[in-house]
């Protein structure tokens, strides 16, 4: 296809569950630039610094783009031919238990839809699983308890509306840096409006916070039990709906009454003071939003949790109304839908319950399936033990990486390799998961496939294609097509385009519904590809027999005027490296088509953030999806859990950082997202160093009996005493001993099978490195010789940190071999043995091909400035010395730590024009854009302007 005329598509972010709008834009030279889509009622054309990056990710570096089989290049009718062969042959000889697919909230939900199918409706078994249940299974498991379906009751707007917010167990300044700007936003606007956090960590949320709740690990339960307690005491419920809209309301006060004031504040770990003040505040606030995420569900009571924050919700009326209700925040991009399709094991299509025979009956009638699951499958940490004592004997692993990702993550990588067929569908030719598998299947990526996704407010949002696929690449939805007809199932996997697979999934959501189930897109089923193509985003429930978001096919213009859209099906797939041309549409021009009301990139609305109709809340007068329609309060008596001993004093938890994702998969490719920090690491509270001798940026070795990782000290007071947080994003591909999850144990919820990933018992030691290396280089380095390393992308090429168990290392020989340095290269060398400092620099020219610091301790060079010098020309021999003295020269500025990702501004800027004269976040913004894109490096941005400002007055 030829293409000579630039254009911009409309999408949708593939990082968390914020569900971005995005406006990607293919120049006539063909690279792609990306910005926030100002009209998408998520986001309102705010990005945060992953998704502004997302142009960097999208290279063919490292891609899968052939089939494999057993490491051969293979054509795709053999790989698919095996794979429907292995499945139907281990299927007829040890049943259909014993083949599993485990998918991925990283899917498009017509992928989703079509691989549960399969398994579900066609082989006959549950075994279904997603790494969703690693992030937000147990608020499911809690909202069907409670609402007996799993809504979600409000949406985003109430977060604008709320007079108090409480964040529990969410950063969201790192891990939903879009939300937690629309909060900030709010509060600008309205002062007035109180913000409390309660998590264990002092984290850059807590900018925002009135008050922080440095609670101990796990005692969310106790705090929210505490609450309805308190609730009760002080005559500050709702008892009108109460009485109306619920059930077992007496139970869970009775229950929750078990432990006093005291006794919450032993468990939870705050004065009784702290709890007196929460408590009063919760009561007498009647709009107020209980926003949770990973910090709530990944634990081993986390559905407790849910319900506990649920019941204080139910029993103060506080649900469905604007600025008011439970909020769980999903932390992948299309964990809805896969919610929506029954992705998981313990879930039929369309929010239908495998349990239920009615349900199986109907859905078996929907789809003319054989047979459907009779029972719930294996969830993920059940699946992949079954994997490892032969019960599973096949397994199709699509667009995931457990053996990072998963807990007790080693026995999962040994388990993976001990199974006689593992498939692997994914976009890179090399995880630490794809190097496992028998059959490598190259799937599309971000920005090559067209789909839907649904974000953490049941806002369903189109993901379309703007590049070509690369290679042999396919879809995935495509790819599960292909296998089903081999196994003989043709005829219910007749679908040629994505469109049919969605129109289908909004049929079943309709089928004898009738508003017996909360999940309902009927309004869509018979959306055809124009439709489809030109799908606006739209809240469910969007019932048939109510009008859509507007009529399928037409969007609204100015003036009330509706004009039918057919756009060509092709219209937004580029090749990569060629312009566009887009045909004549109304799309064309001055934001035709889109809904009125939006906001400027970077702002947001006034009165709120909601576009084209009221957005649709759940339960505000109750009707709820059990059988009597009332809400069900859960009875949940508090108990606390000692996991730490004197072996393992410490306990660990997990989670993300602000420029990573994930396995770094996608964002690991980006330089601008590793400047900010670019190597894992453990936060460990300053008397937790001091007791066991760990010094700032020592390398520590973090252990318990699964197993011991390699990682850099933080010592911070942000931390809480007694425990160390440590990113979960690296992996083999990016350090040396950096795979957190081996160390995690494969302690689940008992009623949502969610892993307990942020209480972990371990122990801190000092690593004994002799010698310690930074170093930057064009190509990607191999440092073997170092015990401890972890690489990242730089502008122009990359960097290594490094330490070693032994300093007897020819320095300059392993500069060269790392460096990558051809014979008659230019070297330059400082050397002093004395005391351990050894500087190489290596040239081709008048480029620098790499630079190596070497020293005693943890290595003080500027790493922006040298990174920098991978791009820069190298005539002068002053500015080579300079290299290897490693500091800047003559006019060079060291930036220093980088702090805003977006501008690449370091925290030296920072101090300087804090010394020049700007006192607040905002004149930092002002004078170097730092802080004034996504925002999420604002609350650092503060750190440095309160500390300058100090140090100043001093």
């Amino acid at each position: 296809m030829e293409i000579d005329e630039a254009r911009e598509v409309r999408t949708t972010c593939p990082y968390c569950g914020v569900g971005c709008g995005v406006l990607a834009k293919v120049a006539a030279d063909g690279q792609v630039s990306v910005r926030g889509d100002p009209d998408h009622p998520a986001n309102f054309g705010r990005l945060c610094s992953k998704g502004s990056a997302l142009a960097e990710t999208i290279d063919l570096d490292g891609r899968l783009l052939y089939p494999e089989i057993h490491g051969r290049r293979a054509g795709w009718d053999e790989a698919l031919d095996l794979v429907a062969s292995t499945f139907s042959q281990t299927i007829a000889e040890h049943g259909p238990d014993a083949v599993a697919f485990y998918v991925s909230g990283q899917l498009l939900t017509e992928d989703y839809y079509v691989a549960n199918k399969l398994m579900k409706g066609f082989v006959g078994s549950a075994n279904i699983d997603t790494n969703s249940r690693l992030c937000m299974a147990s608020s499911v498991a809690g909202h069907r308890r409670a609402f007996g379906s799993d809504t979600v009751p409000g949406t985003y707007e109430d977060l604008e509306l709320a007079d108090l917010i409480v964040l529990v167990g969410s950063n969201l300044a790192w891990c939903h840096p879009v939300l937690y700007q629309r909060i900030a936003a709010a509060r600008e606007k309205r002062p007035e409006m109180k913000i409390v956090l309660v998590d264990p960590r002092r984290t850059m949320t807590s900018d925002i916070a009135d008050m922080h709740l440095a609670i101990a690990p796990d005692g969310d339960v106790a705090l929210f039990t505490g609450l309805l307690s308190y609730l009760g005491q002080h005559n500050a419920l709702d008892r009108a709906y109460i009485t109306t809209h619920t059930t077992g309301f007496g139970q869970a006060l009775f229950a929750a009454s078990a432990l006093d004031l005291a006794g919450v504040a032993t468990a939870t770990g705050l004065s009784e003071d702290e709890l007196g003040r929460f408590y009063s505040l919760f009561a007498a606030t009647a709009k107020t939003v209980t926003v949770y995420s990973q910090g709530v569900n990944q634990s081993s009571s986390g559905t407790d949790k849910v319900n506990a924050i649920i019941n204080c919700h139910l029993a103060t009326g506080r649900i469905g109304k604007p600025g008011a209700g439970p909020f769980s925040v999903t932390g992948q991009p299309n964990a809805m839908g896969g919610r929506e399709v029954g992705g998981m094991a313990n879930m039929l299509a369309a929010h239908m319950e495998i349990e239920n025979p009615e349900h199986r009956d109907r859905v078996q009638r929907f789809w003319n399936a054989p047979d459907v699951a009779q029972k719930p499958g294996l969830k993920a940490v059940e699946m992949f033990q079954a994997l490892a004592d032969g019960r599973i004997k096949a397994l199709w692993i699509m667009a995931t990486n457990p053996v990072d990702s998963m807990p007790d993550a080693d026995a999962v990588e040994a388990a993976i390799k001990a199974c006689p067929f593992v498939v692997v569908s994914d976009v890179l030719a090399q995880t630490d998961t794809v190097r496992h598998a028998h059959v490598r299947l190259p799937a599309a990526a971000w920005g090559e496939k067209d789909g839907i996704v649904t974000n953490s407010e049941r806002r369903v949002s189109r993901q379309r294609a703007f590049l070509e696929l690369p290679g042999e690449a396919r879809p995935d939805w495509q790819i599960v097509v292909e296998v089903g007809r081999r196994m003989g199932f043709g005829g219910a996997f007749s679908y040629e385009t994505p469109a049919e697979v969605f129109a289908e999934h909004a049929a079943l959501s309709g089928f004898e519904n009738d508003g017996a189930r909360d999940f309902d897109i009927g309004a869509y089923a018979g959306v055809n590809e124009g439709d489809y193509n030109a799908l606006e985003p739209f809240q469910w429930p969007a019932p048939s027999q109510a009008a859509p978001l507007w009529p399928a096919g037409h969007l609204p213009l100015k003036g009330g005027d509706r004009l039918l859209l057919q756009p060509s099906p092709t219209a937004n797939v580029a090749k990569r490296g060629q312009s566009v041309k887009l045909p004549i549409s109304p799309l064309e021009g001055e934001m035709a088509g889109r809904p009125e009301g939006g906001a400027q990139a970077g702002g947001w609305p006034e009165g709120g953030g909601t576009t084209g109709r009221q957005p649709t809340r759940f339960f505000a007068n109750g009707d709820f999806y059990t059988p009597d329609r009332k809400a069900r309060f859960i009875a949940i008596r508090p108990t606390v859990e000692i996991r730490t001993s004197p072996d393992y004093p410490l306990i660990l938890n997990t989670g993300r950082i602000r420029d990573h994702w994930h396995t770094m998969t996608r964002t690991g490719k980006s330089p601008r997202l590793s400047q900010h920090i670019a190597e894992p690491f453990v936060e460990i509270h300053p008397a937790d160093a001091l007791r066991f001798g760990i010094g700032d940026a020592d390398i520590v070795r973090v252990s318990n009996p699964r197993g011991d990782v390699l990682v850099r000290a933080l010592v911070t007071a942000r931390q809480r005493q007694g425990s160390l947080f440590a990113p979960m994003h690296w992996t083999d591909q990016f350090s040396a001993r950096g795979r957190l999850d081996t160390l995690t144990a494969p302690l689940t919820d008992p009623i949502s099978g969610q892993p307990a990933l942020k209480h972990v018992a371990a122990r801190i030691e000092k690593f004994a490195a002799k010698a310690f290396g930074f170093a930057v280089m064009r190509q990607r380095p191999e440092p073997d010789t170092a015990a401890y390393w972890a690489v990242a992308k730089c502008k122009g090429g990359w960097r290594v940190e490094l330490a070693f168990a032994d300093d007897d290392i020819d320095w300059a020989g392993f500069a060269g071999s790392l460096f990558g340095a051809p014979p008659g290269a230019e070297m330059s060398a400082y050397h002093d043995r004395d005391a351990g400092q050894h500087r190489i620099a290596a040239f081709d020219g008048d480029r620098l091909l790499g630079a190596l610091f070497v020293a005693p301790g943890p290595v003080a060079v500027s790493r922006g400035w040298a990174a920098d010098q991978l791009s820069a020309d190298h005539v002068d021999r002053r500015g080579r010395l300079a290299i290897v003295a490693g500091r800047p020269g003559g006019v060079d500025v060291d930036r220093g730590a980088i702090v805003c990702s977006c501008f690449g501004v370091g925290a030296n800027q920072i101090a300087e024009a804090v010394r020049h004269g700007c006192g607040s976040v905002a004149a930092i913004g002002a004078a170097l854009h730092a802080g004034t894109n996504c925002g999420s490096c604002r609350a650092e941005i503060r750190v440095i302007v309160d500390a300058q400002s100090l140090q100043a007055a001093e």
